[in-house]
């Protein structure tokens, strides 16, 4: 049945053939026209076991299966490689050469270190594509996110901060910077590569060492960055390696010879490692979680809006910790947006993230499909209308969850209070923008926000009152390494990019770290 939709003009076809060759199950959905599969054609090797990445080389796993773990392909739940359970022992070993580094590496001409970062660089330009495949196994994310998005920011981290290697005068101006000394960084799982970049490039810049632990079901980029700094000559202990899951993080948080943590993943978290680093002198940023609101005006475009609403919870899956999660829509429109919105689901495909044409991948693992799952039984037991695009059964193995978006949603409302990281999109209108505001601020986090208007003064004012680390203004979901980012209240603090997340890696004229 071929329709053409009077408000976006969009002729649709909906499609409920069974599966051709070489197709996934088919899907009912409405979409521009009949896709063909259009698998990603790169061939990444991936070795069956890996150890931890120290002092310049890689481990061999010891103790047998205890001291290993699997990482699995989230869209087939096939295993994908074993790695290393890091251990306090591990962690020492890595701390220890980090130090060892340290004062080598800060001693080097600033144009050197600059030097290594642009090759580091580089070499993730040249081998982008391979990058690409690998996190979109690993992490369940559709290639086309993390071809075009991901992978660049992380090479554009590594050139931004190599041009601030021999600048640092010019960001504290009058003041002398230093470095910290050894840096133990912690990242979460929605963005393998990206957060590693955004966690070493500034760290690195200024003269410090790192020890980084990935998230337990996303290992894999980062190892391969590893691979990386080898290649490219960079001094060994400069960056360690240590993977594993949360006794990897708790050794690294509690290791003495830290100075420096910087962790991004739950609130939760967030909150125990400030428990632990208080008085141990150790510098901390955080950046947690996030309830994120997106306030459409009655006066702004709408396709554009919607658009950026799309992008902002679902071609992410919801596993962005800013990901616009609250739409906040004023009630002269409310209808109409929730017609549109409706009508973009059901062009989103869902299935298999190597196919180029996949708009929402696979959840990353099966906990957290679990903790989806909760939300959205909850959600209707609290009496909230669920809205998802009408396709059919969902891939057997692996882990999906259809995109959807709740209205009735009041401020009492679990769906509005509670971080859900996945592709669900929590509605509620407001009258004027006094009460945007109100509700936009009622959170206890503050990471991120969305103003949608086509006045300019109403951009403004609005936005000077939200109480969020980075406010997107008619768009959403736009990084850039100049900008710096990070969030108040429970979502954390700090920033990372741009010249203020110089800031957590350096002491001034010598003082406290």
């Amino acid at each position: 049945m071929t329709t053409l939709d009077p408000q976006s003009h969009t002729e649709t076809v909906r499609r409920t053939s069974a599966a051709g060759p070489g197709r996934s199950p088919a899907l009912e959905f409405a979409s521009a026209w009949d896709y063909a599969p259009a698998p990603e054609s790169v061939k990444v090797e991936i070795a069956k076991v890996y150890g931890h990445f120290i002092n310049g080389a890689f481990t061999q796993p010891d103790g047998g299966p205890a001291r290993t773990m699997a990482t699995i392909n989230p869209a087939t739940e096939a295993e994908l490689a074993q790695f290393a359970r890091g251990d306090a022992a591990d962690v020492d070993a890595a701390v220890k050469a980090a130090r060892e580094a340290q004062p080598k590496w800060a001693a080097l001409p600033a144009k050197e270190r600059g030097k290594y970062l642009f090759r580091i660089a580089r070499r993730m330009q040249e081998r982008a594509r391979e990058l690409a495949v690998l996190e979109t196994m690993d992490n369940g994310k559709p290639i086309k996110e993390s071809r075009d998005v991901d992978i660049p920011l992380a090479a554009a981290h590594f050139f931004y901060h190599a041009g601030w290697a021999d600048k640092l005068q010019y960001a504290f101006a009058g003041r002398t910077p230093e470095p910290v000394g050894v840096c133990g960084q912690i990242i979460p799982w929605n963005f393998p590569l990206l957060m590693a970049a955004w966690k070493l490039a500034p760290a690195l810049a200024c003269g410090n060492t790192c020890v980084l632990k990935p998230a337990e079901t996303t290992p894999l980029t980062a190892l391969r960055l590893a691979e990386i700094c080898a290649e490219v000559g960079l001094p060994e202990g400069v960056v360690n390696i240590v993977t594993g899951d949360g006794e990897a993080g708790e050794a690294l948080v509690k290791h003495p010879g830290i100075d420096k943590i910087a962790f991004t993943g739950s609130t939760e978290v967030g909150k125990r490692i400030a428990r632990a680093t208080a008085g141990t002198g150790k510098k901390l940023t955080l950046e947690l979680g996030g309830k994120s609101p997106n306030i459409i005006f009655e006066d702004a475009s709408l396709d554009q809006a919607i658009e950026g609403v799309v992008a902002g919870i679902y071609f992410n899956q919801g596993h962005v910790c800013c990901a616009g999660s609250r739409l906040l829509v004023q009630e002269s429109i409310a209808d109409e947006v929730t017609k549109r919105l409706t009508h973009r689901l059901q062009t989103l495909r869902v299935g298999d993230p190597l196919d180029k044409n996949t708009d929402v991948g696979a959840i990353n693992s099966r906990p957290q499909l679990d903790t989806i799952n909760n939300y959205l039984g909850r959600a209707r037991e609290e009496g909230l209308q669920c809205h998802s695009p009408s396709t059919s059964a969902l891939p057997k193995n692996g882990y999906w969850c259809k995109p959807c978006f709740f209205t009735g949603v009041q401020q009492s409302h679990t769906l509005s209070r509670e971080e859900v990281f996945g592709p669900v999109l929590a509605v509620q209108t407001f009258r004027t923008p006094e009460e945007a505001i109100s509700r936009a601020n009622n959170s206890p986090y503050g990471l991120a926000a969305g103003v949608w208007t086509d006045k300019g003064s109403k951009i403004f004012e609005v936005a000077g009152q939200l109480k969020a680390g980075i406010v997107w203004l008619n768009t959403y979901n736009r990084f850039d390494p100049a900008s710096p980012f990070g969030g108040y209240k429970e979502s954390g603090f700090g920033r990372e990019g741009g010249m203020q997340g110089l800031r957590g890696y350096v002491r001034l004229d010598g003082g406290a770290k």
